[in-house]
């Protein structure tokens, strides 16, 4: 061991200084070292060439090395099998996965245990280019998770439905709440006016043409300190949609009856909605303070759609106020008051909040914002929420009055900020546990919306759209309509309906919510049919209004609702065929026929009835029956050419490419009048 120590110490030297033909293992990797970087001398070099030690023993130490290394790789390839063992291993775990209509990359990674890369991978060699957080069908997802050796059960319904449905309440839960009332009534029978006596307010001064157009949501403080939520729903016949849904969320139904006016069709139409929403109505007689007021009259009006009061044998309360004037309105908040005590209004504010979306739309600084009526449940601020086909989480929250708040309970109206897109007024609300599960459930029901959209093409709908092209008497009036909040749209679009012409089509090409921006404006442009594109208390932007200017494209903004579908209703008139009218302007017969070489026959007539004009049509009767219908080529007075002939005078015709014309022939002169037409 020593010998060997000491001829390493003198093969080291050696390689400096001696002549020694033995090399160690450890000197060969020294002078490969030093060979790669060049600085042996050419002594060394030969040295090393002319070693007389066998190669194969000076391997001590490297039959050492070579034997771990064979180890290190026995020890690598056997890691490996495992790994690939291991692997096998979680191939062969089969899942049950429940697949619905349609289902996010995510979500089905994550129900199959998979990794979303490789899920995304199997996708694109399907041909379908995808990221995680987008939406696959059924069909897809089943074909993937069948790659993946899972089995697949097919579900109707997606599982995020069943979170939605609402909870049973427990009976020590629930507590008192205050009552929701909806003002439903003709239009300008005051209305919002009795709000404004309530507030203190000047509602109905901010209001377009002295109509409310939008469903109002405020929370009044009575005199005896409870709270009363008040709904202010449109009158005018447009708003019929708007009605409905305030009938639909409401607990109390105020009836307000102009008592000069009396009952309406609108005020019927609100009574049918409450009856429909299986709600209690008060009658609020309004206007008491006018001399032409007639309470009686409105109670034997109302008797004819079952509305009693008590007095008179019915169940319901009948209130008579003068809102402008303040009277009787103490009464009428200890008659709403005492209604909702009858009816005993409880509910459970300590779960997720839900309720309805009453309106949305687009404010500049704030993005999309939304008025929602919590019905169960608290709202709080940073809460993540589905409405529809949109979702969100509450950024921040304002009461009636515009005042931040952080939290609303039951019965409390309140506007929400941070949705992603415009909610459609009467969604329903609901508040989830995260963002992506707000973001699945709101993705599938637009996924719904649009398969609703797209009807199957059937025999019946295959003949019309056949009969539609091929009626060229159709004409199609297109329309780009911008509003100001999603219930305004709503109501316009219901009054187009009922616009109905076999002449004349609507298509609606593009509707929103708001500003009138460039892309409605090119829109517009590019579209093939006559296109008008309307606003809503909302104008166009510098660049839509330049953009409409250049290509001459006409925008039309209007801020009264009637006044909109009026304009409307008067450009599909235009688009009609004019009626055409014959008017019969006289009569002549023929007493005499002259015969000349080259004009051929000339009728001799005496002018019996009105006048004969030459640019007038003709036509020649013979016993009543239609002989000739054309123009007269000369029409003459006393040999000369006349413009026209009066009654009682004699004169001279040659019809147009006509010769057959015998005496008493009767000549008729008309003209064909065209009168325009409306809806």
């Amino acid at each position: 061991m020593n010998d060997k120590n000491r001829q390493t110490t003198t093969i080291k030297q050696t390689f400096s200084y001696g002549k020694s033909k033995t090399v160690t293992v450890e000197v060969v990797k020294k002078v490969k070292r030093n060979k790669e970087k060049n600085i042996l001398s050419n002594e060394v070099k030969n040295k090393l060439k002319i070693s007389n030690q066998p190669r194969k023993k000076l391997t001590i130490n490297k039959k050492f090395h070579q034997s771990f290394k064979n180890k290190f790789f026995e020890f690598k390839e056997k890691k490996n099998d495992n790994l690939i063992q291991t692997k096998d291993k979680k191939k062969k775990i089969v899942k049950e996965v429940k697949i619905p209509e349609i289902i996010s990359v995510h979500e089905l990674a994550k129900r199959m245990a998979e990794k979303s890369a490789d899920v995304i991978k199997a996708l694109m060699k399907n041909g379908v280019m995808v990221t995680i957080n987008q939406n696959i069908d059924a069909d897809t997802a089943e074909i993937i998770a069948g790659e993946f050796g899972h089995n697949v059960k097919r579900v109707d319904e997606p599982d995020f439905n069943i979170d939605l449905k609402k909870e049973v309440d427990k009976k020590e839960d629930l507590v008192a709440r205050d009552p929701v009332v909806t003002i439903m009534g003709h239009v300008d029978h005051g209305k919002t006016t009795l709000l404004d006596a309530f507030r203190s307010s000047s509602i109905v001064s901010k209001e377009h043409g002295g109509i409310t157009q939008h469903i109002g949501a405020y929370r009044i403080k009575t005199k005896l300190g409870k709270f009363i939520t008040f709904f202010d729903t449109p009158g005018h016949e447009a708003f019929t949609a708007m009605r409905a849904r305030g009938a639909q969320v409401t607990d109390i139904v105020v009836l307000v009856v102009a008592a000069d006016d009396g009952v309406k069709e609108t005020t019927i139409e609100a009574i049918n909605h409450a009856k429909a929403a299986k709600v209690p109505i008060i009658v609020c007689i309004n206007k008491i303070d006018l001399s032409e007021a007639n309470s009686q009259n409105v109670k034997n009006q109302l008797m004819e759609h079952e509305i009693l009061s008590e007095e008179m044998g019915g169940k319901n309360l009948f209130v008579e106020v003068s809102a402008k004037s303040k009277i009787n309105l103490d009464k009428l908040e200890e008659v709403i008051l005492l209604q909702a005590e009858i009816l005993n209004l409880k509910s459970n504010p300590s779960k997720k909040a839900s309720g309805v979306i009453v309106e949305s739309k687009v404010q500049q600084g704030k993005g999309s914002t939304a008025t929602v009526l919590i019905q169960e449940g608290s709202l709080k601020v940073g809460d993540f929420f589905v409405a529809g086909a949109s979702y969100g989480k509450v950024r921040a929250m304002n009461d009636d009055l515009g005042k931040k708040i952080t939290e609303a309970k039951p019965a409390v109206p309140v506007e929400i900020i941070g949705i992603t897109g415009v909610p459609i007024a009467g969604d329903y609300f609901k508040v989830v546990e995260n963002e992506t599960k707000g973001k699945e459930i709101a993705n599938y029901r637009l996924h719904k919306s649009k398969i609703k959209q797209t009807e199957p093409l059937t025999k019946e709908s295959l003949e019309k759209q056949l009969s539609d092209k091929s009626n060229e008497k159709i004409k199609e009036l297109g329309l780009i309509l911008k509003s100001d909040v999603q219930g305004s749209l709503e109501a316009i679009i219901n009054g187009i309906d009922k616009f109905k012409n076999d002449e004349i089509k609507i298509k609606i090409i593009h509707k929103g919510v708001g500003e009138i921006n460039q892309s409605d404006v090119v829109l517009a442009v590019a579209s093939e049919s006559s296109v008008i594109t309307v606003g809503f208390n909302v104008k166009p932007n510098t660049l839509a209004r330049d953009l409409a200017k250049r290509d001459k494209t006409e925008i039309k903004f209007f801020t009264v609702i009637y006044e909109l579908l009026d304009y409307i209703k008067d450009s599909m008139s235009g688009l009609l065929v004019p009626e055409k009218k014959e008017v019969l302007n006289g009569k002549a017969k023929i007493k005499e026929i002259f015969k000349m070489s080259k004009i051929g026959k000339i009728a001799g007539c005496e002018v019996i009835e009105g006048k004969i004009d030459k640019k007038a049509n003709i036509r020649l009767l013979r016993d009543n029956k239609l002989i000739y219908d054309g123009k007269l080529n000369s029409l003459q007075k006393f040999k000369e050419e006349a413009s026209e002939v009066k009654e009682g005078s004699e004169c001279g015709m040659v019809l147009e490419n006509f010769q057959d014309i015998k005496q008493n022939d009767i000549l008729e002169s008309y003209i064909i009048e065209e009168e325009k037409r409306s809806l």
